[in-house]
């Protein structure tokens, strides 16, 4: 049997102990492969967050020096989950160091900055990951399944969305998040980055698209260091200036041929986390949200009339991944078990030596739709999806 495999950890936010607790339950979900990981190492310039995960989570050692996971030896797999000016330089030390890479989405805080992170993991031949998180629904894997065997036609239709209301607060702070400097893009790159990997794996390339954008609160909280999230309130603090945007909605034309409409907000009043799609075919119409995730609207109509309408589908061992969590239909899986399967996933790609999706060539065909998305805004009018070249602008 393959040796655990070592893992460190970069950013000990909420987000790295999701993954320290993922790669925990990895054994307990997907005994019967080499899927045992080790918790070498984890980062934080907060102190007291990787002393707690080194408490909680079991690390063997915590630092406050990022670059000392991605030198330590016994470290094979780097997982970053700091903020997004951080990726790239992160990326290309433990690429240079032969270490495997896991990034949060976006991989960069730019389509440049992505086209580079995936140009130095090819160059250094390691095994890369993305955290596209809710492709691994068991219900969506196999609304996958029933558009590959063909059981919805020609896909003709497909409207995509990420509704949340984080930020719907003007006081809530303005963490990295707001400021472009440090996130680049505002919901494009934090929400957007599901909606367009979700239609990737569903319908395919995106040809081109029509854009628009919009910031609606343009000033907010500046946050204490070290404390809270994305999510808290400060309404006495010193105030300073959102530099990226709240809203997007765009139209996009898929190589295939279908039509689609893509909207993302995180000011959006009352959606808790409205991460769903619809999709439109020939032969028929599935229908989900990540709010009642362990659920499908699914329309196949057969020529009776008993079947001409929609029908509940509820998860079931049947379908992909569900049979590692419950031996039974209808139980409710979570968030934090998508991140299992994702962990799973991806330690089975480095244990193989064997780059599968998604990789950082998936997160690099979302930032080329983010590019047109860009150009879009300015032009204000119909542009292609593009190989990315050149740093933009």
């Amino acid at each position: 049997m393959r040796k655990p495999l070592g893992i460190g950890i970069i950013g000990m936010g909420w987000m790295g102990m999701v993954h320290s607790r993922a790669h925990r339950m990895i054994p307990d979900r997907f005994g019967d492969g080499p899927n045992i990981s080790r918790l070498v190492i984890c980062a934080d310039e907060i102190r007291s967050r990787t002393e707690q995960a080194k408490q909680i989570a079991g690390f063997e050692s915590a630092t406050i020096d990022w670059q000392e996971v991605v030198e330590h030896p016994e470290v094979e797999t780097v997982i970053i989950t700091s903020p997004n000016y951080l990726h790239l330089r992160m990326i290309e030390a433990a690429a240079v160091c032969g270490k495997h890479v896991f990034c949060e989405k976006p991989v960069g805080s730019s389509p440049y900055e992505t086209l580079c992170a995936t140009r130095v993991a090819e160059k250094n031949k390691i095994v890369t990951g993305v955290g596209y998180n809710y492709r691994w629904a068991p219900v969506v894997q196999f609304v996958r399944e029933l558009i590959n065997r063909g059981e919805l036609g020609d896909i003709t239709h497909y409207r995509g969305r990420f509704f949340v209301d984080y930020a719907s607060n003007p006081d809530g702070v303005l963490s990295w998040r707001f400021d472009r400097k440090k996130a680049g893009t505002g919901v494009l790159a934090d929400v957007m980055s599901h909606v367009v990997d979700m239609a990737h794996m569903l319908v395919g390339p995106i040809r081109e698209v029509v854009s628009s954008h919009k910031t609606w609160i343009s000033d907010r909280p500046v946050a204490t260091p070290g404390e809270g999230d994305h999510f808290s309130v400060q309404p006495e603090a010193p105030r300073e200036p959102v530099t990226n945007e709240d809203d997007v909605s765009a139209l996009v034309s898929f190589q295939c041929g279908a039509h689609g409409q893509l909207e993302v907000s995180r000011v959006a009043k009352g959606a808790c986390c409205d991460m769903s799609f619809e999709i439109f075919g020939t032969r028929g119409h599935a229908k989900w949200n990540f709010e009642t995730m362990n659920e499908l609207s699914l329309y196949l109509p057969d020529g009776s009339a008993a079947h001409n309408g929609p029908v509940r589908i509820q998860a079931c061992p049947e379908h992909p991944y569900y049979g590692r969590f419950y031996p039974g239909p209808a139980n409710s899986m979570s968030y934090e078990d998508l991140k299992v399967i994702e962990a799973y996933h991806f330690s089975q790609s480095v244990a193989e030596s064997h780059v599968r999706e998604p990789d950082f060539g998936s997160a690099l065909r979302v930032a080329e739709v983010f590019d047109a998305i860009e150009r879009s805004w300015t032009s204000r009018t119909w542009e292609p999806v593009q190989i990315i070249k050149q740093e933009l602008n």
